[in-house]
Parts: structure tokens; sequence; C-alpha cells
């Protein structure tokens, strides 16, 4: 994507006013997408996304530019624009490239760009007619697929030389059900770092279809649910978007190094029980959120975050462990060449325990069975959360009696850490796309079955 010769010309550019660092970002992506409502194919387009971003540090300054002229002059005027905006700094030297080529063409066997788009929208047509099936209640189904290939180029003044490609596919599935005067929304979003043999070897599109078809239909018929201070056992796969949302985005250095977060200053801190590890993973092979080398060229890596309900590690990002005077973590991220990189998550998630998931639910009493989690809000820093559950189930004696709509779960992240008295087997993740200042990112979420012993839920009644 770019020689050595001219990046070298670039980054010494763009560091001869006195900035001690300097960072090329390139990338080639090429998108497909494919959006199907009420059986008809909606949209089918394809983009492409190319350009490239500079960015210049002094100390804990930054200064980012970018362009889409990844002409050696469109660079050079690039970095020239970054370098005008810091003076007086140290400087620095460049070390030479050590390159190093991150692509593993032999993890994806199905290039999606490849595939007709045909067969494709084949995919979502055999999930519209399987959410349909499930009901006559069923009233609408979207469907989206998108693939995604990008290649990737990291430079710097410190010797790195990193190339990459990465292939994502996704199947999304939203099913409206109605009874006339209300409606229901279930939804199912499966993706991985896979090509198209996504659909062979990791999901069937009908059975993805029919489990949102089900949900829609379930919530439907069920009653609003009490509001309360209770037991609560929330699922694992997305159930782990609490964990994301309120603890998570607490541990990045994008909030920690300017102590806007909860947990600044507390490593080696109880910040949890002691049944709850969490970790940050992006070097899973073909999940969502991985990545063989993060948007600042450093190799990604398995961060553990809470060990044992102790605090020992943050998401660090260079920029951020200069503030923290910590090292990176691998976890510099981006949406793309448009946006700096900041601490990001990948695959994060509660690691599994060792309780029986229907015993958890069996010695809770009375409280509330969350199987699947919608949206939400946190504050990073204060933890405050409150999260949707979109499909929850009321438990009477330590049964589950009936399902329960409207339930809404509120509490502070590191309270909530601390009232985990039970953590299930069977992790599993689930995934999303995580917005934050470097835009938007994939990331797992994901967790066994937990038990918070005492937790506020909002009602509808």
């Amino acid at each position: 994507m770019l020689d050595q010769n001219i990046a070298a010309e670039v980054l010494a550019c763009a560091v001869k006013t006195g900035g001690d660092f300097a960072e090329i970002f390139m990338e080639d992506a090429v998108n497909h997408g494919i959006t199907l409502r009420s059986g008809v194919i909606e949209s089918a387009n394809t983009s492409r996304r190319h350009g490239a971003g500079i960015r210049v540090l002094s100390g804990t300054q930054a200064v980012y530019v970018y362009t889409n002229d990844t002409s050696r002059q469109g660079l050079m005027d690039c970095a020239a624009k970054a370098a005008a905006a810091v003076k007086g700094g140290a400087g620095c030297s460049l070390i030479p490239f050590a390159a190093v080529d991150y692509a593993r063409p032999g993890e994806i066997a199905v290039d999606p760009m490849t595939v007709k788009a045909a067969l494709k929208a084949e995919k979502l047509r055999a999930a519209n007619a399987a959410a349909h099936s499930v009901s006559d209640e069923i009233i609408q189904v979207m469907g989206t697929y998108r693939d995604s290939v990008q290649h990737v180029l990291i430079a710097n003044t410190e010797g790195v030389f990193a190339t990459d490609i990465r292939t994502e596919t996704r199947l999304a599935c939203q099913a409206v059900a109605s009874n006339g005067t209300e409606n229901q929304i279930g939804f199912e979003g499966p993706g991985a770092r896979m090509g198209f043999e996504f659909f062979d070897s990791r999901i069937n599109p009908e059975e993805i279809a029919k489990a949102a078809a089900q949900s829609a239909v379930t919530m439907l018929h069920a009653p609003l649910c009490p509001a309360g201070t209770m037991p609560v056992c929330i699922d694992n796969g997305f159930g782990g978007v609490i964990f994301h949302e309120a603890c998570g985005h607490s541990l990045e250095a994008t909030s920690v190094s300017y102590g806007l977060s909860e947990f600044t200053g507390k490593l080696g801190q109880q910040i949890a029980a002691p049944c709850v590890t969490a970790i940050d993973d992006g070097t899973l092979m073909n999940e969502w959120g991985s990545l063989h080398v993060d948007d600042e060229g450093m190799p990604t890596q398995r961060n553990v975050l809470i060990q044992d309900g102790i605090l020992t590690g943050y998401m660090i990002d260079k920029l951020g462990g200069r503030r923290m005077n910590m090292a990176p973590t691998g976890s510099g991220r981006r949406q793309g060449y448009t946006h700096a990189p900041t601490s990001r998550m990948t695959n994060t998630y509660i690691a599994a325990g060792s309780d029986d998931e229907d015993d958890m639910i069996a010695t809770m009493g009375d409280g509330l069975y969350a199987k699947k989690m919608g949206g939400g809000s946190v504050d990073p820093a204060t933890g405050e959360f409150n999260f949707a559950v979109s499909e929850g189930y009321l438990v009477k004696g330590g049964k589950i009696v009936h399902p329960v709509r409207g339930a809404s779960l509120i509490g502070r992240g590191s309270e909530v850490l601390m009232k985990i008295d039970r953590v299930g087997k069977n992790m599993r993740m689930g995934q999303g796309v995580c917005g934050s200042v470097s835009g938007s990112v994939n990331t797992n979420v994901g967790q066994p079955m937990i038990r918070v012993s005492s937790l506020v839920v909002g009602g509808g009644k």
C-alpha cells in the first residue's frame, strides 16, 4: 500500500518541527451491504473507503490530520499540516522499519468479495421466510447482510511497519410482532471475523430469524414487569453488554487517563466479588472484536482486567499510556482513517465460573431472569447505568413463572460488580458495534449467566 522509503519521508516531515512521535495509518476497505424489508430487497450497495491519517505527538499533545490523497505529495502535504501544529517539542529520530505482515489468509475460507450478491440475498430471504413461519403475528421482518475486507498499514517513527487484512461478515434480523394495538421487536445479529464460510460453520440464518421472531411474539403476550429491588440472573451472550458499558468503558485509558473513571487509581484493589474474573482478549481467532494487530501497529493481547475480584489492568493506547505512565496493551482502535485512535475494547467478557445455571435460578427466590438485554446508557465517570431487558421472565420461589416486558436494570457498575454472587459455567459472546471518540468499532460482549444478589429493576407497573 505504501513504499517504505515514502513512509520514512512522510514521518520525517511530520516530526520536523519538534514532534517526538509520528504515525501513519492507511486503509483501503471495500464494504458490501444488502437490506431486506417485508420480503423485498430494499437496497444493495458497495462502497470503498480509502485514505490515510497522520498523527503527531509531543508529550501528551496530539495532532491528527487525514486525507484521501495517498500519493507521495498528498501524504507529504498532510504531514506538513500536522507538523505545523506542533512546535518546540523534543523531536525524535526515525528508527529503521521492521516490517511485519500480520495477515493470516488461512483463517478465511471464502473471501466474501468473490461471492455473488444473489447468494448473499438468498440468506436474507431464507431468514425472512423462517421468521414469518413462527407466527401469523409477525408483521414485518427486516434483515441486513454486510461484509467488509479492510487492508491496513501502520508505520511510525519507532520502527513499526505493519500490514494486515481484516475480513468480517454479519447477518442481522429484526422481527416485529403485533396484536393490532401494540408491537414488540425481537433481534439477533451474529457476526465474525470470517468470510462467507460464516454461514456454513457458525450460523444458520433460519435459526437466527426464528429466535428473533419468537422473542418478539413472547414479549407481545407478556404482562408488564413489576418494579422493585430484587435478585437478577442475567443470561450469557449479549448479557455481557452490562459489563461492557457499565464497567468496560471505565477501564479504558480514554477515561482512566483523565481521572474520569470510577476505577482510576484502583489497581490492586478489590472492585468486584471474588467470583468475578474479566478479560479483554483481541487474539481470539475469528471473533467479531479480534484483530491481529491494533490500529497503532501493536499486536493485540489477552488483557486480564479483573482477577478474582481484584483490578489487575486497564486497556491502554499509546497516548493514554503516556498520560498514565503505563505501557500500551494493544488496545488502540479507530473506525477508520478519519479517526485518531484511542483505547477501546475488543472481545470483553466475564470468564466462566463454576456454578450450575439451573441452580442459580432455583436458589434466587423471587426475582428477574433477564434472558436477553437491549440497549442502555452509562456515565463512565460514575458508572451509573440504565439498561433495557428485551426479553425477561419473572421468577417466583426459584421457578420461572412467565415472561415480562418493559423491564430495565438500573445501578452503578462498581456496586453491581460487588453484588455478583454466582457465575455460571457456559460463557458465550454476543456481537455489537461500540461507539466512542474514535468512532464505531466491532466489539464482542460476553459472559456466562451471572446472578446479582440485589439490583433495582424498573418496570411497567
